[in-house]
């Protein structure tokens, strides 16, 4: 099994627009959107068209360019004040996951950097925008495959995997984070099994989890969120493995709702519990958790299933999209370049320095 057998790709450049596969449409149709406006990116990326740490950072890095293409600068100077523009505009699509902020202000930088080299024209500086933007595709592809090598190594005796929300193709740029250990130990021809949370308000999991390891002819079960300790308790599973949308200095590590209560139920339990990410998740200018900035969504996410009330109307909602587990309830984090393991006060050294351990 290799990413590249999956078609369509979650993102990719269409010659003069960013692709995208429709995730609000799955399961019951598969889509290819384009995306040929800034506020058509900023749109996918807030309705959750596309989503997923990696997947809206190489969307917004694409739409740096979709931005250049619209607005049509005349000289390198117009074209460094729209990057700085497009910047902040894409960058703040939304708040929680550190990759989209990373990878529009790495385009800028690098597109940057063109212009202020030597005397070039705005075409040039189009290029070197996209050709950046492309790489961060590239890398983002290789870190998932090797994230799922590390992964298999890890969890080597685990055959029977949890997991939550969605972290593989549809997620990422590649064939995934937590989803990336399971096709690795597929492709490896060894048994693995997945339980997937449907990932409530929006069924995440239901939706796009449960789909994309069906296509892929992976054992999956879904179970409801509240299921999972139980299931945990029973001694049915050998560790949870989910992803990550901003992990701190210290460690502690935004992801999905509803994963800080899988891992206080893991911890019960006795069950390993791993965060799978890239390094540009780890955000080391915010020191702990306490200062991550958490997205609240709107009510009729919970009020309404499928445009129909599930609720009463006007009922006071609380809706966060991702909570953040602390670092001690976390075994490890699983990498491009290794499992990074405590002593916590080491991650950051880790991260940026290429010396995780590796057991």
């Amino acid at each position: 099994m290799d990413e590249r057998t999956f078609e369509p790709a979650t993102v990719a450049w269409g010659g003069d627009a960013v692709e995208i596969i429709d995730q609000t449409r799955l399961p019951e149709r598969l889509e290819v959107l384009r995306l040929a406006s800034v506020d058509a990116v900023v749109d996918a990326i807030r309705r959750l068209a596309v989503r997923g740490a990696p997947a809206i950072g190489g969307c917004g890095a694409l739409g740096m360019v979709v931005g250049l293409d619209e607005e049509r600068p005349a000289s390198a100077g117009d074209a460094r004040a729209v990057l700085r523009r497009l910047a902040a505009t894409i960058g703040a699509a939304r708040p929680t996951a550190v990759n989209l902020t990373w990878a529009v202000e790495r385009v800028r930088e690098a597109a940057e950097r063109e212009a202020a080299t030597r005397q070039v024209t705005p075409a040039a500086i189009r290029q070197r925008a996209l050709d950046e933007a492309l790489r961060i595709i590239d890398e983002d592809r290789e870190a998932c495959r090797r994230i799922g090598e590390h992964g298999r190594a890890e969890l080597a005796a685990a055959t029977t995997i949890l997991t939550h929300c969605n972290t593989g193709r549809l997620a990422t740029l590649g064939w995934g984070t937590a989803l990336g250990v399971v096709y690795a130990k597929a492709a490896a021809g060894e048994p693995v099994r997945v339980y997937a949370c449907e990932a409530r308000p929006l069924l995440q999991g239901a939706r796009l989890t449960a789909w994309e390891l069906v296509q892929a002819g992976i054992d999956v079960t879904l179970i409801a969120d509240s299921a999972a300790a139980a299931l945990l308790h029973g001694g049915r599973i050998d560790a949870v493995v989910v992803g990550a949308d901003r992990i701190a200095a210290n460690g502690d590590t935004a992801n999905k709702i509803g994963t800080f209560s899988l891992a206080l139920a893991a911890r019960h339990a006795g069950v390993p519990f791993y965060s799978a990410a890239p390094t540009s998740t780890f955000d080391l200018a915010t020191p702990s958790g306490e200062a991550i900035e958490i997205e609240l969504r709107s009510a009729d996410e919970v009020r309404t299933f499928r445009g129909r009330p599930s609720a009463p109307e006007g009922v006071n909602v609380w809706n966060p999209a991702f909570d953040v587990t602390p670092h001690e309830l976390i075994a490890g984090w699983i990498t491009e370049l290794g499992v990074i393991r405590p002593p916590f006060r080491e991650i950051a050294r880790a991260a940026t320095a290429g010396t995780a351990s590796r057991g």
